[in-house]
């Protein structure tokens, strides 16, 4: 699907776009380069944010959508979306950090929220977001997105989510309704 009105192109990954969209991820949340954006997390976690089995598990899941957004043909984001009975999950959201701030977030969140309705009839979209991530928590509340209160543990000790720099991590559900 492109849309005029903002040059983007949103269409399924494929295996070709792993080691891309690996590295978008990765600019976004880890490192350095991700302080160009908002939505770094390199103050809380360091090591790998994801890798390229994580990508291509997402890719390969019949259940599942790794939505990657193309602007002038440069993959400039991506969302995954997994299709979990009444309700879709929204993961592995990354935005080049360079373009954080332009409203490419939300018309990527516009187009998930679009797609878990139509094509899946979802009536609720689900997400986990650390905990002590203020900021980003209140940019889904703007977006409609409510905190539940529910927390899952984060993985310590399990480097394929990162290296933990406090001790206080945990994920928190944020959930909204669709219909």
């Amino acid at each position: 699907m492109d849309t005029a009105a903002t040059g983007l192109t949103f269409r399924d990954a494929t295996d070709a776009d792993v080691d891309a969209l690996v590295a978008l991820i990765e600019s976004a949340y880890r490192g350095d380069a991700s302080r160009a954006g908002w939505t770094t997390e390199a103050d809380i976690l360091q090591g790998q944010r994801t890798d390229s089995d994580g990508v291509l598990e997402v890719i390969k899941s019949p259940a599942s959508r790794l939505l990657t957004v193309e602007r002038d043909g440069a993959i400039v984001a991506c969302c995954q979306l997994e299709h979990r009975g009444d309700h879709v999950y929204f993961g592995m959201f990354a935005v080049n950090p360079g373009l954080q701030g332009s409203g490419l977030g939300k018309a990527v969140m516009a187009e998930a929220e679009r797609h878990a309705r139509e094509a899946w009839g979802a009536a609720e979209m689900h997400m986990t977001v650390i905990s002590v991530r203020d900021d980003l928590i209140a940019w889904y509340e703007r977006r409609g997105y409510r905190r539940t209160g529910r927390m899952t543990p984060f993985p310590y000790g399990d480097e394929r989510f990162g290296i933990p720099q406090r001790p206080d991590l945990q994920f928190e559900l944020l959930v909204k309704p669709l219909v």
